[in-house]
């Protein structure tokens, strides 16, 4: 409680310490190519959701808006590189709880500070995940593949999108509580781990709807089981983990913006006008969350600093369950 409540402190302070920052660059604001990095390869849904944000809010700002795929080590390289970029508003990033919240309980040492290094400006969606089974692999339901796990200890791998990825979590966790024994075979991004699901180089691995619901519909992938509080619109018959008993298992992720800690509250301020109005727009409602299944958020920068300090301690139990650790 200790530790929430002095990173919560923190967290709020950063961002009160923006409103003190000069407001010369929020004037002129801008007046140059922006850049969004996205820490996963081009493809997957983060990077097709920051595109699709990026080409609006370029419209609206009247600068490009540029996406930078800079994948690998667990979304620590682009961390890395938007934690030392300047402060002024023309570096981004879209990212998920791995950056934020997860990685600091996995690493020994990380090359950043997640409290201290970013400004939160919004969480932007809520992605619900579906764990996906190759159609060799006999089972259709969490139960069934639970029981042939355990009868095959070993034989099923696991695509995630990296050591450290939510998914590597969720199932870590489930093998932790259900007792089995699955491989992981961690891959760079969604991109390429679908696909190997698809290929049988995988037997299971987790998606996103956008990113898998036409394969489930024909009948390229079985989905298991899917995150959340209730069962996907899109999706009626996939029961949810809580359904089929594991609640623990962290089985959503989330996608939010993040600016470099000093960047002037008004720029900030500014930017999360643009785009929590990109994200409320109707017709951006429909095409991308409603028909993605995503649950939008669109939160305040203090609204979303809280939210990670909670993340944190829920991602805490998480990794000590699954036993992950990353070297």
């Amino acid at each position: 409680m200790t530790v929430f409540k002095t990173s919560l402190a923190a967290l709020l302070l950063a961002c009160t310490a923006m409103g003190a920052a000069p407001a010369a660059l929020a004037q002129n604001y801008p007046n140059k190519p922006i850049r969004i990095v996205v820490p996963y390869p081009a493809g997957g849904g983060i990077d097709v959701l920051s595109r699709v944000i990026g080409e609006r809010l370029g419209r609206s700002l009247g600068q490009p808006v540029l996406v930078d795929n800079k994948p690998g080590a667990g979304t620590l390289v682009a961390a890395e590189f938007v934690a030392r970029a300047p402060a002024d508003g023309y570096t981004l990033m879209v990212t998920t709880d791995s950056t934020l919240t997860i990685n600091q309980h996995l690493y020994a040492r990380l090359p950043y500070d997640p409290v201290k290094d970013f400004a939160p400006i919004t969480q932007l969606v809520v992605l619900n995940q579906l764990l996906l089974a190759n159609p060799a692999v006999p089972a259709n339901n969490l139960k069934e593949l639970i029981a042939y796990a355990k009868a095959n200890p070993g034989k099923l791998n696991y695509a995630s999108y990296g050591s450290g990825s939510q998914p590597h979590l969720a199932m870590e966790t489930l093998k932790a509580q259900a007792g089995i024994d699955i491989v992981h075979v961690p891959y760079k991004g969604i991109p390429q781990a679908v696909p190997a699901a698809l290929a049988g180089e995988v037997q299971l691995t987790f998606s996103g709807a956008a990113s898998s619901q036409a394969f489930i519909k024909a009948g390229k992938l079985k989905a298991l089981a899917v995150g959340g509080k209730q069962r996907m619109a899109l999706l009626p018959d996939v029961p949810t983990f809580t359904e089929s008993g594991f609640p623990d298992v962290p089985s959503n992720a989330w996608f939010g913006l993040f600016a470099p800690a000093g960047t002037p509250r008004d720029v900030v301020m500014k930017l999360h006008a643009e785009v929590t109005r990109i994200l409320k727009d109707p017709e951006f409602v429909q095409k991308e969350i409603v028909a993605k299944s995503y649950d939008l958020v669109a939160s305040t920068p203090e609204e979303f600093a809280a939210f990670l300090v909670a993340d944190s301690v829920r991602n805490a139990r998480a990794v000590k369950i699954s036993g992950a650790k990353v070297e």
